[in-house]
C-alpha cells in the first residue's frame, strides 16, 4: 500500500459549496427579519448597539483609533493588499488565479451596495446624533470587504502553510474580520445584523467565486503545487 500523500488535505469541492450556500442562507434570514420587524433580532440589535457605541464625545485619539481600526474593510484597502498579488500572478501567467481573486475582491463591494438597496435599512439612531451616514445599513460593507479580503487571501495562502502557521493565519484572520466589525459598531454605524450578514456575504461570495473560477485546489485557478514563492518569481 502506497504512503499517503504528505501534502496539505485538499478541501472538496462540495464543503466549499455547503459553506457559500450556508453563508447565503444567513445572509437572507438575517435580511428577512428586518424586512419583517422580527422583534427578537431588533431588540438584540439595539442593545447592542446602544451598548457598544462609543459616544458622540469621544475623544480626538478614539475617534481617530477607530477609524484606523475600520479602515480594512475599505474597498481601498483591499485592493492595496492584494492587487501586488494579483499583478504577480499576472506576470507568472497565472490569469485564472489573478482573475478569480481581482472577481472577488472588487466585486464584493458592488454585491453589498445592490443588497443594501434591496433591504433599505437606515443607519442606528442615537439621541446625540450619532454618525448620521446617508448609505444603508443592512450588511455591512466594512464587513463583507475584510471577510472577503481574509477569505481570499487565507485560501491562497493555505495549502503551502505549514500546520502551526495555519493556526497564526487563520487566528489573525479571524481578529481582524471581528475588529472590523467591532469598529462598525462602536463607531455607531452599524447593527450587530449588519455586521454579521456583511461577514457572511464576504465568505460566502468568496467562495463562491473560487468555486466559478475554479481555485479550490486542483482547479485551473488553484496554485501550482509548488511553494508559493517559486509560483511567483
Amino acid at each position: 500500500m502506497d504512503d499517503p500523500p504528505l501534502g496539505p488535505v485538499r478541501a472538496p469541492r462540495r464543503g466549499v459549496a455547503l459553506g457559500a450556500a450556508a453563508g447565503y442562507a444567513v445572509v437572507a434570514a438575517l435580511a428577512a427579519g428586518v424586512l419583517a420587524g422580527f422583534s427578537p433580532q431588533l431588540r438584540l440589535d439595539r442593545a447592542v448597539s446602544t451598548a457598544l457605541y462609543a459616544g458622540d464625545d469621544r475623544s480626538a485619539f478614539v475617534d481617530g483609533l477607530l477609524h484606523v481600526l475600520t479602515s480594512p474593510g475599505y474597498t481601498w484597502f483591499r485592493v492595496a493588499v492584494l492587487a501586488p498579488v494579483a499583478v504577480a500572478l499576472v506576470l507568472r501567467r497565472l490569469w485564472w488565479t489573478a482573475a478569480w481573486v481581482l472577481t472577488a475582491v472588487v466585486l464584493v463591494g458592488p454585491l453589498t451596495t445592490l443588497l443594501k438597496e434591496a433591504v433599505g435599512r437606515v443607519r442606528p439612531q442615537f439621541a446625540q446624533g450619532g454618525a448620521q451616514l446617508d448609505s444603508l445599513s443592512y450588511p455591512s460593507g466594512h464587513a463583507s470587504g475584510v471577510a472577503t479580503l481574509v477569505t481570499t487571501a487565507l485560501m491562497l495562502a493555505w495549502p503551502r502553510l505549514a500546520p502551526a502557521t495555519r493556526r497564526v493565519c487563520l487566528a489573525a484572520g479571524i481578529a481582524l474580520v471581528v475588529i472590523v466589525g467591532l469598529t462598525r459598531m462602536w463607531l455607531g454605524v452599524h447593527y450587530l445584523t449588519d455586521v454579521v450578514g456583511g461577514w457572511s456575504l464576504g465568505v460566502a461570495w468568496t467562495l463562491t467565486v473560487a468555486l466559478a473560477f475554479g481555485a479550490v485546489p486542483g482547479g485551473r485557478a488553484a496554485l501550482p503545487d509548488r511553494p508559493l514563492a517559486g509560483a511567483l518569481r
